[in-house]
Order: structure tokens, then sequence, then C-alpha cells
């Protein structure tokens, strides 16, 4: 799916420091803590606690965020919609990876398994087709 070029470079310069307190909140209000969103995070991105804590602070934009990041290699295997969106269909891979992100994080605020969150081997999937 293609991406209005306006929407890329808006989501392209938002920053992971505005962004990080609305994850939070949302996975706080659910009843899960911040050190399992921090557990998402690092899973997707390979930053560990201190990293994401200092990226949490910092002006990095999320095309910064994701460049620097050591992608999962399983982060393929997150499939579903997030607003009305199939993550596999976007074109553009910072916002792909940006969906990956709100997926993990719809994930674990609706209460669902972190091992499954996470597609770990021997786990279902965590979504099924037509699923969100």
């Amino acid at each position: 799916m293609r991406t209005d070029p306006k929407t890329l470079a808006r989501v392209h310069a938002m920053t992971f420091s505005s962004v990080y307190p609305l994850l939070l909140n949302k996975v706080v209000r659910k009843g899960r803590t911040e050190s399992e969103l921090h557990e998402v995070i690092s899973w997707l991105t390979g930053y560990d606690d201190a990293q994401i804590d200092r990226l949490a602070s910092d002006q990095m934009t999320y095309q910064e965020f994701f460049a620097g990041a050591d992608l999962n290699a399983n982060a393929s295997l997150i499939t579903g919609t997030v607003c009305g969106v199939r993550v596999e269909e976007i074109e553009d891979p910072v916002m792909q990876q940006v969906r990956y992100l709100d997926k993990l994080v719809d994930e674990l605020a609706r209460g669902r398994k972190m091992e499954k969150i996470l597609r770990q081997a021997g786990a279902p999937s965590a979504t099924r087709p037509g699923s969100q």
C-alpha cells in the first residue's frame, strides 16, 4: 500500500520521544507495565532498556530511530491491521516499521500473552487472517 508523501514526511519527522509517552500510557491504562513495553520495543528494534530510556528523551526522529535499529528477523511475522491498514502491505519501510511497533503495542494493551506478541517459536500465530 502506498502512503501519501505528506503523511510519510510527517511520520518520518515525528520524534520517538513524542510518541513514547503515548505508547506507555496506552499499555499502562490497560494494566501492562513499562517493562513489558520495553520488552516489546527491544524485541522489534534490538535496543536495550538503557537505549530506550535515552531515546525516549532524545529528539531522534522515527526515521533515525528505525535506521539505528537492528530489526528482528521475525518482524515480517507481524501481520494484521492498524488503523484499517494491513501492515504487511505497507510499501514504505519506515512506515511499515512504525506500524509494526503500533501493532505490537496494540497486542500488549489487549492482554495478549508475551510469547505470542514476540512471535516465539512454538507459539501459535499471534494474528489470523482478518483479525486485528
